[in-house]
């Protein structure tokens, strides 16, 4: 009886497909198609995703993702500007949303229905005997959408270039959700400063400023943090602080509140221990909000009483 001719072995996903070659973690045959480079051989496709799952993903010093290192985050906070930038001027009956205003000596725009709606407020009417408006008539978002819209094109650029140097280096090394909180609190600080310091009648006041003040304190802060040297910063920090003093127009509790907060915050993004850092991060960031919910509060008493 003669013996029967030896069959060719076939890939595994593939069974119409002959192949010699097979993987060397599992030794299954694997086609072309299915080969991966491995430090010896090649691999199959599961043994690949196997081995990806069993290896924990690079972090940083602060414990955020790498993918940090792309910017998603501060390109889409980019754009977002950007866009209710757009919808502003599209919603303007004036023509001076885009430039022309009486901000950064008529440079900037004026004031939109957007603007209006979204802008920091305490306790005011946009009209005489018209309704009240304000974060103590209970408009809170107020808090967060005045971060991210602008009085015109000039207002605009230097906070998203701002935003631009900064975000992306702070992104790199914290991480995206980590960056994300630092930008939020540090916005939603200076807006709540804002609202302690300005008056009941103030015309709305908006802008990222408040956001990249923020973003100035923790640079400084997260680059003493890793040991490197912090000179080239203290002169544009200071730069942009005579620049808010002295301009006229300029929300300076806004921008020192923006200031004080991310400090705050990225003292504790930076110098939580390594143990228990995303707890530490976590208590600390919800503390901070807590301070400013009580602040807001304060204030709101304070107006209505």
């Amino acid at each position: 009886m003669s013996e029967s001719p030896p069959t060719t072995p076939v890939c595994y996903r593939h069974p119409g497909r002959e192949t010699y070659v097979r993987c060397t973690r599992c030794d299954r045959p694997i086609c072309p198609d299915c080969m991966r480079e491995a430090s010896v051989g090649h691999q199959c496709p599961e043994c690949v995703n196997e081995g990806r799952r069993s290896v924990r993903p690079a972090r940083t010093a602060f414990g955020g993702g790498a993918a940090g290192r792309h910017g998603y985050v501060t390109k889409a906070l980019i754009a977002l500007n950007v866009l209710l930038m757009l919808l502003s001027i599209a919603s303007d009956r004036g023509g001076d949303a885009a430039a022309g205003g009486s901000g950064f000596g008529g440079l900037a725009g004026g004031e939109t229905p957007l603007t209006l709606w979204g802008g920091v407020l305490g306790y005011a009417s946009y009209v005489p005997f018209g309704p009240v408006h304000g974060v103590a008539a209970g408009e809170w978002y107020r808090l967060v959408t005045a971060m991210f819209l602008h009085y015109g094109l000039l207002h605009l650029l230097l906070n998203m270039w701002a935003l631009w140097v900064l975000g992306r280096e702070l992104e790199a090394v914290l991480g995206r959700v980590r960056f994300l909180a630092l930008y939020l609190i540090a916005g939603l600080g200076g807006n709540v400063a804002v609202f302690l310091f300005s008056a009941a009648n103030q015309s709305p006041t908006v802008g990222a400023s408040t956001a990249t003040f923020g973003l100035f304190a923790a640079i400084f802060v997260i680059m003493r943090r890793l040991g490197h040297n912090t000179s080239a910063i203290v002169p544009i920090l200071v730069i942009n602080l005579v620049f808010t003093f002295a301009v006229p127009g300029i929300s300076i509790p806004g921008h020192l509140g923006g200031l004080v907060v991310g400090a705050l915050m990225a003292l504790v993004l930076a110098y939580a221990p390594r143990g228990r850092r995303t707890l530490v991060q976590v208590v600390g960031g919800a503390i901070i909000l807590l301070i400013l919910l009580g602040l807001v509060l304060f204030r709101t008493a304070a107006l209505l009483g």
